[in-house]
């Protein structure tokens, strides 16, 4: 079964796949506020996680999503000028769960419960440097490619 560790002092996630001693490595964006496990705190969660759910693997690309629904929208630099507030969640989303009780799952620090994900976002958005509210996002054709590679279950790392 393929892993995904992703490293928040790189900002990379490394997709590590049996019969390949070599990960794949994709630059990615976690928190601007930096690490942190509790509800509300815009930061990205450490340890170890699963992905619980894969979500728009039927969408185009850079398809829009608002609560975890794809709206219809295709992201266009006019849409964003239209909604200059939106955290944008585009093309795919890989929705995490924690695998540690009390650490990042249940209560109020339950990953799943602050709606984590691998997502992608525009490609105006720099990568390589934390920007996020939170979540890991990725370069659209980079989400799909990872997208594609991964089944639902897949453990993911999540480490300074």
């Amino acid at each position: 079964m393929p892993r995904l560790e992703v490293c928040v002092s790189t900002q990379q996630l490394l997709l590590f796949n049996t019969g390949n001693d070599t990960p794949v490595c994709y630059s990615i964006s976690t928190a601007e506020k930096g690490v942190g496990q509790h509800q509300g705190s815009g930061q990205t969660p450490l340890g170890k996680h699963y992905i619980r759910a894969k979500i728009g693997g039927e969408c185009p690309l850079n398809a829009v999503f608002v609560g975890r629904r794809f709206t219809g929208e295709i992201y266009t630099p006019q849409l964003a000028k239209q909604y200059p507030h939106r955290d944008w969640i585009l093309s795919r989303i890989l929705w995490l769960c924690g695998c540690e009780v009390g650490i990042n799952r249940l209560g109020n620090v339950d990953t799943m419960r602050r709606y984590i994900y691998i997502h992608g976002t525009p490609d105006t958005e720099p990568m390589g440097e934390p920007h996020s509210h939170g979540c890991i996002r990725m370069r659209n054709q980079d989400l799909v490619e990872l997208f594609n590679a991964i089944p639902v279950g897949t453990p993911v790392l999540i480490k300074r």
